[in-house]
């Protein structure tokens, strides 16, 4: 009686591990067909990559035609090897580029033309997904099957993987090595210098000609000063954020004033000497007292500076600790 049991008992397990073992062979040959599906789809285009939207975008051919509406993508898009068509106007006033004559200007980057676009007969487009204008073309040009890409780049790390995607599609990933590696090894040579032990308090500005208005680590500039160890007093005291309030500046007393302008540099200076630095307390503060009252270059803190990223860290830090960057 026990051997009919044990011999039913075996039949039972062995007619379990059967069924398992066909519902996994099943399981990997539909996970097998999927994969190879995806390979073929993914084999039909060029490239693919998921923009900063989450699009889904699939290149079907090497873009020949290529037309940015910001100027730091544009840069970084000849950084990648690439070429141009058309621009915004912000590539000549604010970078200052030297392009081909045949490279149309398109409009400006919160104003580009349509029509103007349009007529270039682009394959591929760079668009920010900040700026409202870029958002509604885009919507036209999915109606008329020209290929773009949305990038948000607000910090290095951004910059680099819009480079590593740039890199991938030109097919020159030795520029990825120069223009992004390679800066982010002189970054890192930078931070390993500084002695993170030694926080400097710091008021970051960004000044304009009908004010000022202290900026947060959201801020490009903030987020390496904040890389180099230092304490922003707007994280202190978020209403600094709002309203520059001379008490809260003076409670603190930040060894450091940084200032970035917006427009018109001279405009944006004199309204800050007219508003807040007016006051008699402020040439009190340390920071003014000791020199340490600095505006900083716009093609290094203001517009972002791509392959100059590591110029930006090393610029701040030896302002901050001159004693190791001598």
């Amino acid at each position: 009686m026990d051997v009919i049991l044990k011999t039913r008992k075996l039949k039972k397990i062995s007619g379990i591990i059967l069924i398992l073992v066909i519902v996994s062979f099943f399981a990997l040959f539909i996970t097998g067909c999927k994969s190879q599906q995806e390979a073929s789809a993914s084999s039909r285009y060029y490239y693919s990559f998921t923009d900063s939207l989450g699009n889904q975008i699939h290149l079907e051919e090497k873009p020949q035609r290529v037309v940015s509406l910001v100027g730091s993508y544009a840069e970084t898009w000849l950084l990648a090897g690439g070429e141009l068509i058309g621009v915004t106007d912000d590539v000549i006033k604010e970078r200052k580029m030297h392009l081909p004559k045949e490279v149309q200007i398109i409009g400006t980057i919160k104003e580009p033309n349509l029509e103007e676009i349009i007529n270039l007969s682009p394959d591929f487009i760079l668009l920010s997904p900040d700026i409202e204008s870029h958002v509604k073309i885009s919507e036209t040009l999915k109606k008329s099957n020209i290929n773009f890409a949305f990038f948000k780049v607000e910090h290095f790390e951004d910059y680099l993987a819009m480079l590593d995607i740039c890199t991938d599609i030109t097919g020159n990933k030795e520029l990825y090595k120069k223009n992004g590696l390679e800066v982010k090894k002189q970054i890192e040579e930078v931070l390993s210098k500084i002695d993170k032990n030694d926080n400097p308090d710091i008021l970051f500005i960004r000044a304009f000609s009908t004010g000022a208005k202290a900026k947060n680590d959201d801020n490009m500039a903030c987020r390496i000063l904040n890389d180099l160890a230092t304490v922003n007093i707007a994280s202190k005291h978020e209403s600094l954020l709002e309203e520059l309030s001379i008490e809260l500046i003076i409670e603190e007393d930040p060894d450091y004033i940084f200032v970035v302008t917006m427009g018109d540099s001279q405009k944006a200076l004199e309204a800050l000497k007219d508003g807040i630095a007016k006051n008699p307390a402020w040439n009190d503060l340390t920071a003014v007292k000791n020199d340490r009252f600095i505006v900083l270059p716009k093609e290094l803190f203001h517009y972002k500076p791509n392959a100059k990223w590591g110029e930006s860290y090393e610029y701040l830090a030896k302002i901050l600790y001159p004693d190791k960057f001598k």
